[in-house]
């Protein structure tokens, strides 16, 4: 018994272990709500600077308009550096039509680089949330597994105690007699289905019927005492 105890655990360990490795997690957040609501009110803010920068130029003979929705798209922006605000100062005081073309083409590739890491980062998150997933998964079945180890090895002890009754049982009945042989044969049968007992749906059925035979017996043992009292011979006799 011990050794299929053995058997056992090593197959499931067997089986844990062949399973196929998790994929690495990539490092970003697994929630998706986070990522989902920098996104938008990132877009959010980036959809009115264009917008209001768009109207700016349409104005651009009403320097009131501009200097209007100049700031309202000021309002979505960080303060800028003083190292880009003397860049922009110089840009402007030059006025050449090449640097500002330089200055597009650079802007659009950072806004190009931007895009393509957001997007990165919407995919680590997404793979992040997946491989959480699994790992979740994973540590739910694994504490099945060994659930049901425990709860095997406790069966297994149950009834190897359950056996070992039943043989002092089986040997008593044969050099005593059923009064001290059959309890206890009974007994081992009984402790070795106690674990089986415990979860089946019958749970309360088995109970009650059990406490009625073991009431029986009792009561066949009260019976057969007082009966050898009853028939008992007195040992002394009186003399006339």
């Amino acid at each position: 018994m011990r050794f299929a105890l053995v058997i056992s655990l090593l197959m499931a360990g067997c089986a844990a272990s062949s399973k196929a490795p998790l994929p690495e997690q990539p490092n970003a957040p697994t929630s998706e709500g986070i990522v989902a609501t920098v996104g938008k009110q990132w877009d959010q803010a980036d959809q009115k600077v264009a917008a209001s920068v768009a109207i700016a130029r349409e104005n651009a003979d009403k320097p009131e308009v501009v200097r209007s929705e100049t700031s309202v798209a000021l309002s979505f922006l960080p303060a800028p550096e003083a190292g880009e605000l003397a860049l922009a100062r110089a840009r402007a005081a030059k006025a050449d039509q090449k640097d500002y073309a330089e200055a597009v083409t650079f802007g659009k590739k950072l806004l190009a680089q931007i895009d393509a890491n957001w997007a990165k980062v919407e995919a680590d998150n997404r793979e992040a949330l997946r491989v959480s997933q699994l790992k979740d998964a994973r540590i739910k079945e694994l504490t099945a597994e060994v659930e049901r180890v425990k709860k095997e090895a406790s069966a297994n002890l149950w009834t190897m105690a359950g056996v070992g009754i039943a043989v002092v049982g089986a040997i008593a009945m044969a050099f005593t007699g059923p009064k001290v042989g059959l309890p206890l044969l009974l007994s081992g049968a009984a402790i070795g289905a106690f674990p089986f007992v415990v979860d089946s749906p019958y749970f309360n059925l088995i109970v009650g019927v059990s406490l009625g035979l073991a009431a029986c017996l009792g009561l066949w043992y009260l019976w057969d005492i007082i009966r050898d009292k009853v028939n008992a011979k007195p040992t002394d006799e009186q003399a006339p």
